[in-house]
Parts: C-alpha cells; structure tokens; sequence
C-alpha cells in the first residue's frame, strides 16, 4: 500500500519536494555533511533512493551508488536518470549481497520503519568496518510544523509527531523516534559519530508564503546553528552520521 502512495506522487515528487526552493535547501545541507564520508570511488547503497536525486550527486563526485526504493514508479524514474536503482523495501536487505563503504537513507524513508532494531544486523554485514551509516530522519519536534499548524488551529497536525507515531497520507503509519531511540537500535555494531539539524530555519516545503531569497537566507543561518545542541532538536528532520565498529 505504501509503494502505491508513492507510486503516485512519482512523477510529482521534483515539484513537491526537491524543486521547492525549502526541499532544494534541506537536500543541499545534507549533501555537505555527508560529502566528506563518501569519496570518489566508494560504493554506497542508498536506501529508500526515490526517483534518484542523492545518488545522481553522489555520482557526479565519483561514488557508485546502488539504489532500492519500495515504490516500482520511483525506480523506474530512477533508473531513466542513470541510477543502479532496483525495488526493495529497506526492511528487506537480507538477501542484498555485497559490500559497501556506507549507507546513505535521506529524508524520512526509515520513518516508514516500524523497528529499526531489525535492520541492524543485515547492515552490519553490508556495511564494512570503520564505514559509514548516514541516516536522516523526520524529527518528533518541528518547530516549523508546530507554528504553521497552530496558527491554522490545527492543533492535530501540530502535535501528530509529538505522539512518536502518526498517520500519514502516503505510509499507513510513520514513526518518529528519538535520537536516543535510533543510537541504541544501531548498537553495538554501529557508534553514533555526530547528529545534525536539518532544517531548523528552513522549513518544510508545504510552508508557503517565503520567496526564494528568503530562503536562502534561513539556509545560511541553518548552517551556523541547526547543529547546535539543544536547537538541532526542533528541526524537522536530523542527520544521524553512524561509523561501523572496526575489526578487531
């Protein structure tokens, strides 16, 4: 059910989401936090790759990428672009062969995930020692969304993510957990190296009414305080950079 939500937002994602000036800036603050982890030549699996925009980035830096998504319409959008991308849900990697220097899931397709615990293992042996588990995920507190809803005396969708599980239009359900919850999911394979605000200032895409100019300049204010502590809380979505225990 939830490949077919996003079977039909497909052909529309670019508009809705990575060519909104917000999106293009959330997508951006990614891409430079995690372009020193994966170098020319690294091969990185992109879970929940969409219709391809992290991975045609990451190729034009020389990364081989391979990607899955659960949606057949979202694949097929992304192999026309030149990805590796084949269908997959991200809860079903155990019999994806293969090693990679690290793993990249971009904004909320684990969300999607019930327990995260059940992904551990199989992305330990994917992942190599000392590699990189990069994962950025819909936050429980978005100041942003809280604002926008309330003022809308829509007191339902200001708060639906406090909850740390929400129903949604596009996924059955969508789960928010905390920071804490995801580090001790991951552990002890994977230690959590740093996590960061995505979107403190710049905020969603559905929030309307701010030129492009506008929003250039929340992204520029993004990049001095969306990953201080305390403040990287209330964004809407927070990267959670994980490196692979090495071998012993």
């Amino acid at each position: 059910m939830m490949a077919t939500a996003f079977d039909r937002v497909a052909s529309s994602y670019h508009t809705l989401w990575s060519g909104t000036p917000a999106g293009g800036m959330q997508r951006q603050a990614v891409c430079r936090l995690i372009e020193p982890l994966f170098t020319a030549g690294s091969r990185v699996l992109d879970i929940g790759c969409g219709t391809g925009d992290d991975a045609l980035v990451l190729q034009g830096r020389g990364v081989h990428v391979t990607g899955i998504d659960s949606s057949p319409e979202m694949v097929v959008t992304a192999r026309e672009r030149g990805v590796d991308a084949s269908v997959r849900h991200a809860e079903d990697l155990s019999h994806l062969h293969g090693s990679f220097d690290g793993v990249l899931s971009n904004f909320g397709a684990l969300n999607c995930v019930h327990d995260l615990r059940s992904m551990r293992e199989p992305l330990a042996r994917l992942i190599r020692p000392d590699g990189w588990l990069a994962i950025c995920l819909m936050g429980r507190v978005c100041v942003w969304e809280s604002i926008w809803y309330l003022v809308r005396r829509d007191l339902a969708r200001a708060t639906r993510r406090w909850r740390g599980e929400a129903s949604s239009s596009l996924a059955s359900r969508v789960y928010y957990p905390t920071v804490a919850n995801v580090r001790q999911a991951f552990a002890p394979d994977f230690t959590l190296h740093s996590w960061h605000g995505i979107g403190l200032a710049v905020p969603p895409s559905y929030v309307t009414g701010f030129s492009a100019a506008s929003i250039r300049r929340f992204a520029n204010l993004d990049r001095r305080i969306a990953s201080l502590p305390l403040l990287r809380a209330f964004s809407d979505h927070r990267l959670l950079l994980f490196r692979k225990a090495p071998l012993c």
